[in-house]
């Protein structure tokens, strides 16, 4: 049998804002594009936001949004958290880069002062 290749997962460098660029796009203070997945689950909502180079549109204001169930901007907090523009928060599950790809799950946080 051949030898199964040897793959290393790192942590990475959070960014320090996530602002919504157009639907479904959000842009950080490196001009680095992330897509996020909503995940509802019955107890709590989680986002994977992955870091993948898309070409920009034009970008969006929130108005135009409609109905969306993310904050238009997410900014990271000490203790490894990030507070949306809506006044919530959310906790990094986890942020690992792997190879090209750089996923970043976050958690919605019921109130910050019992987490």
């Amino acid at each position: 049998m051949g030898e199964l290749p040897f793959f290393r997962a790192h942590t990475a460098l959070h960014p320090d804002h996530l602002w919504i660029w157009e639907k479904a796009v959000y842009v950080d203070e490196n001009q680095r594009t992330w897509l996020p997945v909503t995940i509802e689950l019955e107890s709590s909502l989680q986002v994977l936001m992955r870091q993948e180079d898309v070409p920009l549109g034009e970008p969006v204001c929130p108005s135009q949004l409609g109905p969306y169930l993310l904050p238009v901007m997410w900014q990271l907090y000490p203790g490894r958290r990030y507070r949306g523009s809506d006044s919530s928060f959310w906790r990094i599950v986890y942020h690992i880069e792997f190879g090209d790809t750089e996923d970043m799950l976050l958690e919605q946080m019921a109130d910050p002062e019992y987490e």
